[in-house]
């Protein structure tokens, strides 16, 4: 119930901006061809950002057991051109954001969040969002 809440505050104050901001920077990416292989990971981020409390980014091969692109070499070279060319100034506005959210007691769920989008922003090749809930089960089998 706390997370449907806390989502619903997320959304109505700064979710919706947020989301519109990463779903431009993915039009730009798919528009500049280059940037298309980028571009499903903006999207990701966007829809993450609609509804962010108690779903986490988990590397895609931990979540199925088996290599495909994105989690391995290409993936990781496709990471670190992200990184070079926008991951480490989209990662520090994220900490930038969380860290101005935790100044406030009311404010520290959401700058928790941001640092988890901080964290994903540096590097979102090869993940996938899930339901915390989901990842447990997976983890436990």
């Amino acid at each position: 119930m706390i997370n449907l809440l806390m989502n619903v505050l997320w959304l109505l104050l700064f979710g919706w901006t947020a989301a519109l901001g990463w779903l431009g920077a993915a039009v730009v990416m798919v528009i500049s061809i280059v940037g298309i292989p980028w571009a499903r990971a903006a999207v990701n981020i966007a829809i993450f950002m609609l509804w962010p409390f108690g779903r986490v980014a988990v590397d895609r091969e931990e979540l199925t057991g088996r290599e495909d692109i994105g989690t391995g070499p290409l993936g990781f070279i496709g990471n670190v051109i992200w990184f070079l060319f926008g991951g480490i100034w989209l990662c520090l506005g994220h900490l930038i954001l969380g860290l101005g959210f935790c100044i406030t007691i009311i404010g520290i769920p959401f700058g928790l969040q941001h640092f988890k989008f901080a964290g994903l922003a540096f590097a979102p090749i090869g993940k996938t969002i899930i339901d915390r809930e989901v990842l447990e089960a997976v983890r436990y089998r």
